[in-house]
């Protein structure tokens, strides 16, 4: 019996220290994820500040301080398992073994990563700029690891994949400086065809214009029922959509003022007895 005794009482102290050992594991765990956390967000934005100083554009600038964010975030998950006896050369051999499962089951996602990838370092657009892609016309939000963010117009929020960028047609509308613009208008065959140009001319003298490159008036083509024009004017890019209303505003006005019409759509019907 005494010996049943104190080999009940050791038992006890190594299930106690075992028990201890544990618990002070667990509880310098919680605290290495709460300063790793802490450290991850101040590293971002030590990161983020740092780039803007250097003038780097926002869309990169985003980009580093979150890879910087999440190597941090890596780094402090493997030192939790050190803490508990866990070899990372092992963890990283299970996690090579475990890629290629992954890589098959997450191909869209991981697609979207490479291209989100892509579209940061090659940078046909930035955060701030109006795109056209995949149907939607927008300005760009954010560009994220996954997908980019646009608002539309109309303040709609799309998300789009960035696997879909990249792998289809992207205009950017507002890279450039300047943009052209172009209005088309019908005249009747029987006015003059100087005086209209004349007219037109005219009309592309409007607040906002660009004197270089110069406005142009051209004679499109002989449509059904009008002589149809097409007024080209070029401004800056940010006054686009004002200059543009201005421009047909005038087109309108200068030829009601000369009496040039514009003629709605008819057929002409001859009748053969």
């Amino acid at each position: 019996m005494p010996q049943l005794t104190e080999i009940i009482q050791t038992l006890s102290q190594i299930s106690l220290t075992s028990i201890t050992s544990f618990l002070l594991k667990l509880v310098g765990v919680v605290i290495l994820i709460i300063i790793g956390f802490v450290v991850a967000k101040a590293i971002r934005k030590l990161v983020s500040r740092a780039t803007q100083k250097a003038k780097i554009e926002d869309t990169i600038s985003s980009f580093i301080a979150r890879v910087a964010y999440w190597a941090v975030i890596i780094l402090v998950a493997l030192a939790c398992l050190s803490i508990f006896g866990v070899e990372t050369t092992s963890v990283a051999a299970v996690i090579g073994a475990a890629g290629l499962a992954i890589g098959l089951a997450f191909q869209g996602t991981l697609s979207n990563f490479a291209a989100g990838f892509m579209l940061v370092i090659f940078r046909p657009f930035k955060v701030g700029d109006t795109i056209v892609v995949e149907g939607h016309t927008g300005k760009v939000v954010e560009i994220d690891f996954f997908e980019t963010i646009v608002n539309t117009p109309d303040m709609r929020r799309v998300i789009i994949p960035n696997s879909k960028i990249y792998g289809s047609t992207i205009q950017n509308i507002t890279a450039n400086p300047m943009r052209r613009i172009e209005v088309q208008v019908g005249v009747a065959y029987d006015a003059d065809i100087e005086q209209t140009r004349k007219v037109l001319e005219d009309a592309c003298n409007i607040e906002g214009r660009l004197e270089d490159p110069a406005s142009a008036v051209i004679m499109k083509k002989l449509d059904d029922s009008a002589v149809l024009w097409e007024c080209r004017v070029w401004c800056k890019t940010p006054d686009f959509f004002a200059t543009q209303e201005r421009l047909v505003v005038s087109i309108k006005k200068k030829l009601d003022e000369a009496g040039i019409e514009i003629p709605f759509p008819q057929v002409t019907v001859s009748h053969k007895s």
